[in-house]
């Protein structure tokens, strides 16, 4: 465990880590170009050092640990790649559901069988060149990683693919996202219509590629400077893309409602900054619909009640299905300080404490648990600047899955990171 406390300042220059989801769709597109130069600037998380041992080796037993991207991307990659493998992973893992994926590729023509429980990891995959593909009809608000799975794979198979997606689409920036990559290595691939994608078969290009910044991690600094009491707070961020094609960008929308403006530039030698500052008002209610953005639902519920925003945050169905189900670890964690409600996969705040008197907030010391969840810990990390006091957060290594430099960028920018 590590104690946190903050300092009376927040300035600094952060370079971010590269995405972990471009890294992710990067590697398997690459691979299926036949490319042996990787891209440039992966992520350095656990994620995608996982995908990158297990696509560099690829042993008979692959396992991928705690990484659900890795899990779903191979599961397709190993369909359409010639050989004989399992892909299993954590406790977790093997009840995180993979069923609505395993039978869209079995519908393809993959060879794919559950060596455990049905619906779940571990899996016994058979890969084949050249599969069927063709016409298929998935359901639409399950994990968009599901789809981009499908997707991937798609230019590989004698007929290509047409997707259907019924319902509700759940994160359609991240679909967006694996489509622009897709065509970026030369694939044909786009909607047609509002609930239907069209992808060619045909042949990746080889060709360098470059990750950009991941907006992911960039939420927590702008939760920082919402949160910080230092009115002249300044954190230069390097490495985003104005243009991103990452749904997560639109943090800095959603931030000009809590107070914090965003402004960019680009230095002489090309690199791209975002530069984060108070200023503007602040709402006195905030609501907001995560479907497409899901992992920024959790900074946004302690920003908000640390900053005693009243919050009614909805679309939040794929949290269950995460590294832990992030609705409940969120009412066991930030309820320690607010009385959080749920309902039906919504949370909301009316602005009321567990606490007596907020004013006790400094003399109080917080521990909180973070359910082998990186986004846990980043999102509660900020809390120090708000109670004025130190806070405890355990298992703090789990933040190594998507940013692991994490603690020692806080201690750059001012505040105390003591490891017990």
């Amino acid at each position: 465990m590590i104690k946190i406390s903050s300092g009376s300042q927040l300035r600094g220059r952060v370079v971010l880590p590269a995405s972990k989801s471009i890294s992710g769709r990067a590697l398997v597109i690459n691979a299926l170009s036949g490319n042996t130069l990787l891209p440039d600037n992966l992520s350095d998380s656990d994620d995608t050092r996982v995908m990158l041992r297990a696509l560099k080796a690829m042993p008979e037993t692959i396992d991928i640990g705690a990484a659900g991207t890795a899990m779903r991307f191979l599961t397709a990659y190993l369909s359409v790649t010639p050989g004989e493998h399992t892909i299993t992973g954590t406790e977790r893992m093997k009840h995180r559901p993979i069923g609505i994926l395993v039978d869209a590729l079995r519908q393809l023509g993959a060879t794919v069988s559950y060596e455990g429980e049905e619906g779940f990891p571990p899996l016994r995959i058979t890969g084949h060149e050249n599969l069927e593909g063709g016409a298929l009809t998935v359901p639409g608000d399950v994990s968009s990683q599901y789809i981009s799975a499908l997707l991937m794979i798609a230019p590989t198979l004698r007929n290509g693919l047409r997707l259907t997606l019924t319902g509700a689409i759940a994160s359609r920036p991240y679909l967006d996202m694996t489509l622009s990559m897709m065509r970026d290595f030369g694939a044909q691939a786009e909607w047609q219509g509002d609930n239907v994608i069209d992808v060619r078969p045909g042949t990746y290009l080889q060709r360098p590629y470059h990750i950009e910044s991941d907006w992911s991690a960039a939420s927590y600094w702008y939760e920082m400077v919402a949160l910080t009491p230092d009115a002249n707070a300044e954190v230069e961020l390097v490495g985003l893309h104005h243009d991103s094609i990452q749904g997560d960008s639109r943090v800095w929308q959603l931030f000009s409602e809590l107070g914090v403006v965003t402004q960019y530039y680009v230095e002489p030698d090309g690199t791209e900054v975002i530069r984060l500052r108070k200023g503007g008002g602040i709402t006195c209610h905030f609501t907001c619909d995560f479907t497409h953005q899901p992992d920024l639902a959790q900074t946004f519920a302690v920003t908000c009640a640390m900053l005693d925003v009243p919050f009614h945050l909805y679309g939040l169905q794929s949290l269950r299905i995460k590294e832990t189900d992030r609705i409940a670890a969120l009412m066991n964690e930030l309820g320690k300080i607010v009385r959080l409600e749920e309902q039906d996969n919504e949370l909301l705040w009316e602005g009321f404490y567990e606490i007596e008197d907020l004013d006790m907030l400094p003399y109080e010391t917080f521990v909180f648990d973070t359910y082998d969840d990186h986004r846990m810990a980043m999102s509660l990390a900020p809390v120090c600047l708000r109670t004025g006091g130190e806070i405890q957060i355990n298992n703090p290594q789990v933040v190594t899955k998507s940013y692991p430099n994490f603690w020692d960028d806080l201690e750059k920018v001012g505040f105390s990171v003591c490891s017990r």
